[in-house]
């Protein structure tokens, strides 16, 4: 047991790797709710631990985790690993949720993703069991989706200079420049040379499923950025929720200056500065599922029809098997710093899609969300 009721945790993924994370609860905890914090690219978990015990002190479970290759998930050798980023939402994201689900069947399960945090869940075969999303920042890194302001400057640093680095090194040596963690070569060459559509640079016989594992997930997803995020542009963000076709999807964008501050960017929402203002939105959208910030949203998108029975259909992928973001579903609303961070091992079994009747599973794992 760590500090402020924080227990180490280990996550078994299918293909045996084990994840480290913490499972945080309190003894007045209800367990109504278990809140999954996923981490964006290579940042700590520990990152999110002060959000974690503010979480905890109004009545939730949290568990937070480093991904495979990340912190304290890291193998010995990071080099030759061959950890991808998709490994992170099919495997990682997956163990997790599973394991939440099978330590806590009667409570809702709620997700806080933090740029690829909050894209990667529909990778996974379980994410049917979330019960409502919020992401922060959340997109994956297509420069062209960049703020124009510091597009240039991004392109140079993440698209030459990593993928420079990387074939040189083996690996991402973030750490040492103080840029962020260091990252696998997987997960940097496909940060790097990201296509416009995410699938795209997976095989074709891998693209299909992958599209239908997002087409699964039925979650609500209240997609959040502030206005100089040079990452999660909107144009960013209508990319990604995008493949969540059977949810309802709401885009918003706040305004440093309304919480207080000239600037606060891709990581800043994530401080303990920010208690007294953005997470007490975060934490009435936790209790209640009500949008904090209606006067916000830029974009709603409802659910599609029939999109988890045919989640390739012609009207939302190319012939090629990549999803058409060419278009927008979308209905646009009227106008009303890199971070500085301060067990029980089980392997689950699956979450039976809400679709289907649900099986009895042993031990028991919660169902996929209902509506």
């Amino acid at each position: 047991m760590t500090d402020n009721g924080a227990k180490d945790v280990q996550f078994r993924c299918r293909d045996s790797y084990v994840l480290q994370g913490h499972l945080w609860s309190s003894a007045e905890s209800a367990h109504a709710a278990v809140v999954i914090v996923n981490p964006a690219t290579g940042v700590l978990a520990r990152y999110y631990h002060h959000l974690a015990r503010f979480l905890v002190r109004h009545g939730f479970d949290v568990i937070t985790y480093d991904y495979r290759g990340i912190g304290r998930s890291r193998p010995a050798r990071l080099r030759g690993s061959g950890i991808q980023w998709r490994d992170w939402g099919e495997l990682d994201f997956d163990a997790v949720i599973r394991w939440s689900c099978e330590h806590f069947p009667d409570s809702q399960h709620l997700v806080i993703g933090h740029s690829i945090g909050g894209f990667l869940p529909g990778m996974a075969e379980s994410a049917t069991a979330i019960d409502r999303m919020l992401t922060v920042g959340a997109q994956y890194a297509y420069f062209r989706d960049y703020a124009p302001r510091h597009r240039a400057r991004q392109l140079v640093k993440w698209h030459v200079v990593m993928p420079i680095l990387t074939l040189l090194c083996g690996r991402f040596p973030g750490r040492k420049l103080g840029w962020l963690e260091d990252l696998p070569a997987g997960v940097a060459n496909e940060w790097a040379f990201r296509g416009a559509d995410m699938e795209s640079s997976y095989p074709s016989r891998d693209r299909e499923p992958m599209l239908a594992r997002f087409a699964a997930v039925s979650a609500p997803i209240t997609a959040l950025a502030t206005r100089d995020d040079d990452f999660a542009t909107l144009a960013a963000m209508r990319r990604t929720t995008r493949y969540y076709r059977s949810s309802d999807r709401t885009i918003a964008i706040l305004d440093p200056d309304e919480l207080g501050y000239t600037e606060i960017g891709h990581f800043g929402l994530f401080h303990s500065r920010h208690e007294n203002d953005f997470w007490q939105g975060l934490l009435q959208w936790l209790q209640t599922g009500a949008h904090p910030w209606p006067s916000k949203i830029v974009e709603r998108a409802p659910a599609e029809a029939n999109s988890a029975e045919h989640p390739a259909s012609a009207s939302g992928v190319h012939a090629s098997g990549t999803l058409d973001t060419s278009g927008t579903s979308m209905r646009p609303m009227s106008a009303p710093e890199k971070p500085d961070p301060d067990s029980a091992e089980i392997s689950a079994s699956p979450v039976p899609r809400r679709s289907q009747p649900a099986e009895p599973a042993s031990p028991p794992a919660c169902q996929a969300r209902s509506d």
